[in-house]
């Protein structure tokens, strides 16, 4: 653990190994703040985002990435934590079946159980509102919530200032996120974005990650870096 001085600010930053987890932390690392990145191993079918948290932490200088293991796929209900499930290929109405139940919620909590520990002054979250697939715990409301959850519930927030729950990227386009990130040096070439990337890392090019991360990099005119399994997946 980097030693610091009294007045540094620090955070805990949820970090999946994806495109917008690598911008979140650039912008935290950016703010001036002392950087702890966190992963959640949590029986994900896409676990090759683990390793690309793990690289993406140490390019962008993190004082410290940990990976807690929490198996919640044992619930199911998934197609990320469920291989039974297929992942989806083609957009669907409402709340996909790629949605986790209540991970943000869970992550979020370990995120403010580390925060407390390391008396830091923020959690960030990468989640966005605007190119995102339908989840509810993506909202706002679901990060206004979650501040006035942690507000009472540490001894921290109760005997001191709060822990500010930051979602900087919720409003933005996938454009504009990767546009920012390579204005702070994000290296969008070891993040893996895709639901159902190989051992290697390598995206399928169909699922709605894969979409919404090559629109983005189409939009802005740029090459997407994403190494894909089957060139013809494009």
């Amino acid at each position: 653990m980097t030693a610091m001085g009294a007045t540094q600010k620090r955070a805990v930053i949820l970090l999946s190994g994806g495109l917008d987890s690598a911008t979140t932390l650039a912008m935290a690392q950016a703010e001036g703040y002392v950087c702890y990145a966190l992963s959640v191993a949590y029986g994900q079918r896409h676990s090759a985002e683990l390793t690309a948290a793990a690289r993406v932490a140490e390019a962008l200088g993190a004082a410290e990435h940990r990976v807690v293991h929490l198996d919640i796929d044992q619930f199911g209900g998934s197609a990320l934590t469920d291989t039974r499930i297929s992942v989806p290929e083609t957009p669907s109405t409402g709340i996909p079946i790629t949605y986790v139940p209540a991970r943000n919620t869970v992550m979020l909590s370990l995120a403010l159980g580390w925060a407390e520990v390391l008396a830091a002054d923020a959690i960030f979250i990468g989640v966005n509102a605007v190119d995102y697939s339908g989840y509810p715990d993506c909202r706002p409301a679901f990060i206004e919530a979650f501040q006035r959850l942690a507000d009472v519930a540490t001894q921290r927030t109760v005997e001191g200032p709060s822990i500010r729950i930051l979602a900087p990227l919720i409003a933005m386009s996938k454009t504009e996120i990767i546009l920012l990130g390579l204005r702070l040096g994000v290296d969008y070439s070891q993040t893996v974005s895709c639901y159902q990337a190989d051992a290697e890392g390598r995206a399928c090019g169909r699922c709605d990650s894969c979409r919404l991360r090559r629109e983005g990099f189409d939009t802005a005119g740029l090459v997407d870096p994403t190494r894909y399994r089957i060139a013809a997946a494009r």
